[in-house]
C-alpha cells in the first residue's frame, strides 16, 4: 500500500473542526465544499454537528447509502401549462427560508454510482434538477476511501479537483479529551493512555481479515457497556455478560487484553477511600505503584469531581504522587502532570476554578513549576 494514498498530511478531529469552523465563517470559501475522508467510527459526523451547533445553524444530514437516486433528484411530473416534464425537488433540502446552514452528504462514497450523480451536482453547482442550493449554505461530505476497508467507490479527479480535502485520523489526545468531556468509563481512558495502539487497530484487522476490530466510536460502546456494570438498571449488568457486549464490539483479542488489564485498574486505587483518607501516610498508602494504576488513578479522580471540595482534595492527592515508590521506576511527575490538566479542565467545564486555584497543593505545583 502506497504510504500516503490521500497525497494529503492526516489531520486530527480537532484540526478538521477547527477547518470547517473557519470555513463557514467565511462566506468565499463556504461555497466549495469539503470532503472528510476517515476510517470507520473517527468522528466526521460528529465534528459536521459540532459546527453547526456552534453556529446555530440547521444541518441537514443526508444518508446516502439509504436514499435512492430520484430521493436527491426529486420526482418528475408533466407540466401541463409548460407542455413539459419538470421535477419536483424533494422537501428535505432547505428552501429559501432557511438562508444559512450546513447540508452534510455522508457515505458518499459508498452511495450507489447513480445516486452519486446527483450528490455530486449538489456539490458542483449547489443545484441538483430544478433546485438550487441557498448561497449561505455549507456543502460538506464524508466516506471512506478503498485502504480503510470500506465499501467504496472510486472518486473521479474530476470531482476531487473541486472539493478541499481533509483526511481526518483518530488521535489519542483528542480522543481522551473528548472523552473526558463526555463522561466515559474512566477504566477506558486509563486503559488507551496506556495502549493507545488500541484507539484503532483498522490495519491490523484488515491485516488479518477481521471482521470486527477497535474503532473510537467502538470505545464509546464499551464504555457504554462498563457503566451499565456499574449503574445499569433495573439491575448491573452481570461481567460474563458485559464480556461478550465488549467481544462483539471491538474483537475477541482487544477484548482480551482490556479485561486483562481491567482488574489491575480497578484494583490499583480506590478513588472515593482517597479522596475520604487524612492527608499524609493515610492517603500514600492507597496509592498506586503501577503504571496502570496511576492512570486509572488519574482519570477516576477527574470523574469523581463533582463538587469544589472534592477537586481541592484530588489536587491534593496529586500533590503526594512523587512520594510513591513502586517496584520498578515510574513517571510520576508526567502522571502528576496529567492530573493536575485534568483537574484544570474539568474546573473550567464546571465553573470551579477558584477552588482550583486557592488549593494549597495546586500553589506549591504552580510554584514549583515557576
Amino acid at each position: 500500500m502506497h504510504s500516503n494514498p490521500m497525497n494529503v498530511p492526516p489531520v486530527s478531529v480537532a484540526e478538521a473542526k477547527a477547518a470547517l469552523v473557519a470555513q463557514f465563517a467565511s462566506p468565499v470559501l463556504r461555497q466549495r465544499a469539503t470532503m472528510l475522508w476517515g476510517t470507520r467510527g473517527v468522528g466526521k459526523s460528529s465534528v459536521v454537528r459540532q459546527v453547526a451547533a456552534l453556529y446555530g445553524v440547521p444541518l441537514t444530514d443526508l444518508r446516502l447509502t439509504t436514499l435512492e437516486p430520484v430521493d436527491i433528484r426529486g420526482a418528475i411530473y408533466a407540466d401541463d401549462r409548460l407542455e413539459r416534464t419538470v421535477w419536483f425537488p424533494p422537501e428535505f433540502l432547505p428552501g429559501p427560508d432557511q438562508p444559512e446552514g450546513i447540508l452534510f452528504l455522508d457515505e458518499l462514497t459508498a452511495a450507489d454510482p447513480r445516486l452519486q450523480i446527483s450528490a455530486y451536482s449538489l456539490i458542483l453547482d449547489r443545484r441538483v434538477g430544478r433546485y438550487e442550493l441557498p448561497a449561505g449554505w455549507m456543502v460538506v461530505a464524508a466516506g471512506n476511501a478503498a485502504f480503510h476497508g470500506a465499501v467504496s467507490h472510486d472518486m473521479g479527479t474530476a470531482l476531487a479537483d473541486r472539493l478541499f480535502h481533509f483526511h481526518v485520523v483518530a488521535g489519542i489526545d483528542a480522543f481522551l479529551a473528548h472523552a473526558l468531556e463526555q463522561g466515559f468509563a474512566p477504566e477506558v481512558m486509563a486503559f488507551l493512555k496506556v495502549r493507545p495502539d488500541r484507539l484503532d487497530d483498522t490495519e491490523a484487522q484488515l491485516a488479518a481479515d477481521h471482521l470486527i476490530g477497535a474503532s473510537p466510536r467502538g470505545w464509546d460502546d464499551v464504555s457504554r457497556v462498563l457503566l451499565e456494570m456499574r449503574h445499569g438498571r433495573p439491575e448491573p449488568l452481570p461481567e460474563p455478560l458485559a464480556r461478550r457486549f465488549v467481544q462483539g464490539r471491538i474483537g475477541a483479542a482487544n477484548a482480551a487484553e482490556f479485561f486483562g488489564v481491567l482488574k489491575e485498574l480497578r484494583s490499583g486505587a480506590d478513588v472515593l477511600a482517597l479522596l475520604a483518607a487524612e492527608p499524609g501516610a493515610a492517603t500514600l498508602k492507597l496509592l498506586p505503584s503501577t503504571l496502570d494504576g496511576l492512570y486509572a488513578l488519574a482519570y477516576g479522580l477527574v470523574a469523581a469531581c463533582t463538587e469544589p471540595e472534592r477537586l481541592a482534595r484530588a489536587m491534593a492527592i496529586a500533590g503526594q504522587l512523587p512520594e510513591v515508590r513502586g517496584a520498578v521506576p515510574l513517571p510520576l511527575a508526567e502522571v502528576q502532570t496529567l492530573i493536575v490538566e485534568l483537574l484544570a479542565q474539568r474546573a473550567l467545564q464546571l465553573g470551579f476554578e477558584q477552588a482550583l486555584l486557592e488549593s494549597p497543593a495546586y500553589q506549591r505545583y504552580a510554584q514549583s513549576r515557576g
